[in-house]
């Protein structure tokens, strides 16, 4: 079901705009088909995502990375990629095959929540956000703020993540992401995909979806 509460996602809004940035080893080796050819960049004032941010939630494998790429392509929005701000601790407990806690995500999730009030022009953040307090952390730094669940079985998750190369996390936890996960779907701004489906379909349903929000708020 869908639950999305209709703000002016551009209150405040500057025509500063950077490109999404490009695809990175091991993050999109989970069994989807890939995009041949993505859409050509616009310019800031041709954005239909001007001002929208939006996090791409789910549990490691669900298929952040890539449509979160492709959100933000398809948007002229950058993406936040919010693995590359984990500090070197959780890394390295990550890849002893240990779950993080509440208290080793905390300042990961203040520093995420400060790259989305940065970009005051709107962007894509990929974080898992399972908890109902993690999102309400990133919400207070950023509001509005709309969020993408991929929705996606432990099975396929487990699959996709031992299948994916380069990537600090192990198979090992994904069962610790499915336990620490908080269903979103009874809050306000989320739009849950299954995550399973085509990457060309989940990326055109969510931009689609966030572009119809804005401008129902117009």
């Amino acid at each position: 079901m869908l639950h999305a509460k209709i703000q002016r996602p551009w209150a405040g809004c500057t025509d500063a705009t950077k490109p999404p940035q490009g695809d990175r080893a091991g993050r999109h080796n989970f069994g989807m088909s890939d995009v041949d050819v993505l859409p050509t960049a616009i310019t800031p004032t041709q954005r239909p995502g001007a001002c929208v941010r939006v996090v791409v939630m789910g549990v490691a494998g669900c298929g952040k990375s890539a449509v979160g790429e492709l959100i933000a392509s398809k948007l002229g929005l950058p993406l936040i990629e919010g693995d590359d701000f984990h500090p070197a601790s959780n890394v390295s407990k990550m890849q002893r095959g240990e779950a993080l806690t509440d208290d080793d995500r905390a300042d990961w999730l203040r520093t995420l929540g400060l790259e989305l009030a940065r970009h005051t022009e709107g962007a894509v953040l990929t974080c898992s956000a399972l908890k109902a307090a993690y999102r309400d952390s990133l919400r207070a730094a950023a509001t509005p703020l709309f969020f993408i669940h991929l929705k996606i079985s432990e099975a396929e998750a487990l699959r996709r993540v031992a299948r994916r190369a380069g990537h600090f996390y192990p198979p090992s936890l994904v069962a610790s992401q499915f336990a620490a996960l908080q269903d979103p779907s009874g809050e306000a701004g989320v739009l849950a995909l299954d995550g399973e489906a085509p990457l060309t379909e989940l990326g055109h349903g969510a931009a689609q979806w966030l572009t119809s929000t804005a401008g129902h708020a117009q």
